[in-house]
């Protein structure tokens, strides 16, 4: 008989947990609160309680009670996939703003913005420059009489097209550059992305440049740049004071006649659903293995999808993640037991509080670091030497082009037979949709300027540093050599 999985949350975490259920052969009811696309979903259902069965111990086994129009409802379920993800409750942080109880104007959080109708002839202050951020304060700057966006710390701004036009998350995530990244020293290789970014506009000039003592971060946005530099959306720093229809600002400006405050400041997450202490325990990232799997659980029948940043997509993450979860459900993949876990975690988070170590928890993830990570607990980590030994070709992509997901359907559980071709196709995929105007006789030079612009500087770099290590390697092994063979045999290998 097939298990029985509860997945809580219809989002794109979700939906992937529903697809690896299936693939795995397991029995998925998913409960989603809103009226949204489901699956083998029930639509407008609240989950109140889940909670662990009397004999857990023995059979990992779940009680969730839901309810729908007022009546209430018990499942027992044989695991838990929670995939509720980041953006569950909005912090709207208040009291941080003295004066803001005074304000007149409408205030509004990120989430109750849907679209810039109504916002026409009004002066509105974005507080928050993350991507939301970003794009609302754009979205509004063709309807409303002025956009103010206010930031604390500034931010890079990285355009969605990289050199020559190419899309900038297939140049940037390659197993290449993050060879190279592990290799140079990250302050060589921060100074010369912050002299990359300023060539295309200098951040300091347009009122972004991050603030000294500050972590560096980064955003995704077109067209923002172009209109502060037209003056539709004007960059202030942090608000320290409202009045009933003004803000005044760090720097000692004031703006006056406000009309909307809308805070872009992110969300919380929470699990209502869960006991204590599984309920705190869970909101800490140090207690998630791998970001996944409670700690403190003797059987591993729950896991959180999706509640990770990464530099990447976070889609092909959750994917991932619902794989490798669906197995261990079905003890196809292990996990170190808890009681090791629970220990290393909570030594690491006295260190964290002693200041031995940095709290990394909120940082983003390398996206290939840990996709390879999750990768090689299910068995699909692709082998770069194997691969350059049986699949030259393939493995040049593997390495050198984009890391898409179908890396992780070359091999092991889950194989796709269609991966290679999708792998060595996928720049002809990216680019055929823009190939509206075919230019006579252009297409030969032009496909071989694409590889020669798309991989040159990193298979150069690459290649050095390849051939400094190798050097490194092989004077390592003749100074060992020299220690051991006799003054013959060394004039004869100096030779």
């Amino acid at each position: 008989m097939a298990k029985k999985v509860a997945v809580i949350g219809a989002g794109v975490s979700g939906l992937s947990s529903i697809k690896c259920c299936v693939d795995e052969d397991l029995e998925p009811t998913c409960f989603e609160r809103s009226d949204d696309i489901g699956g083998l979903w029930k639509f407008t259902t609240t989950v109140c309680s889940i909670t662990k069965r009397p004999d857990f111990s023995e059979t990992g086994q779940w009680d969730v009670v839901t309810e729908t129009e007022g009546k209430q409802n018990r499942a027992v379920f044989d695991a838990v996939m929670v995939c509720t993800g980041h953006f569950l409750n909005p912090h709207l942080p208040l009291e941080a703003f003295p004066g803001i109880h005074k304000f007149k104007g409408q205030i509004l959080h990120s989430q109750e913005y849907k679209i810039p109708e109504g916002f026409q002839g009004k002066r509105v202050l974005v507080i928050g420059l993350g991507n939301t951020g970003g794009d609302i304060a754009v979205e509004l700057s063709r309807t409303a009489a002025q956009v103010l966006l206010s930031t604390r710390t500034g931010t890079w701004v990285l355009g969605r097209s990289s050199d020559w036009g190419y899309p900038y998350n297939m140049m940037v995530t390659r197993r290449c550059c993050s060879f190279i990244a592990q290799v140079l020293p990250s302050r060589f290789l921060n100074w010369i992305q912050e002299r990359k970014l300023n060539k295309r506009f200098n951040h300091e000039d347009y009122g972004l440049s991050i603030t000294k003592g500050k972590k560096a971060k980064f955003i995704v946005n077109d067209e923002l740049p172009n209109c502060i530099l037209c003056g539709a959306i004007t960059m202030k720093t942090s608000v320290i004071e409202f009045t009933e229809t003004s803000a005044v600002f760090e720097d000692g400006t004031v703006e006056e006649n406000i009309d909307v405050v809308i805070f872009t400041t992110g969300y919380t997450f929470s699990f209502p659903f869960f006991e204590e202490p599984l309920k705190s325990l869970c909101t800490k990232k140090i207690f998630l293995y791998k970001q996944v799997f409670p700690l403190n659980l003797e059987r591993a029948t729950l896991a959180i999808i999706g509640l990770i940043g990464l530099k990447g997509s976070i889609l092909s993450g959750t994917e991932l993640q619902a794989r490798w979860v669906t197995r261990v459900f079905k003890g196809l993949c292990k996990i170190p037991p808890s009681q090791k876990l629970m220990m290393e975690a909570t030594e690491k988070e006295q260190l964290i509080k002693r200041g031995v170590f940095k709290d990394t928890s909120k940082d983003k993830f390398d996206y290939i670091a840990y996709m390879d990570d999750i990768a090689a607990c299910i068995g699909t980590k692709p082998s770069i030497p194997l691969l350059f030994l049986k699949d030259p070709r393939l493995a040049w992509e593997v390495f050198f082009g984009p890391c898409t997901p179908y890396q992780y359907r070359l091999m092991g559980p889950g194989k796709w037979d269609g991966a290679r071709n999708a792998i060595l196709t996928q720049w002809d995929r990216t680019l055929k949709p823009l190939k509206t105007r075919i230019v006579p006789d252009s297409s030969k030079p032009a496909s071989m300027s694409h590889y020669l612009k798309a991989w040159g500087a990193p298979v150069l770099l690459a290649s050095l540093l390849l051939i400094c290590k190798s050097s490194l390697f092989l004077k390592l092994v003749r100074d060992k050599l020299q220690d051991r063979m006799s003054p013959y045999l060394v004039s004869l290998w100096r030779g």
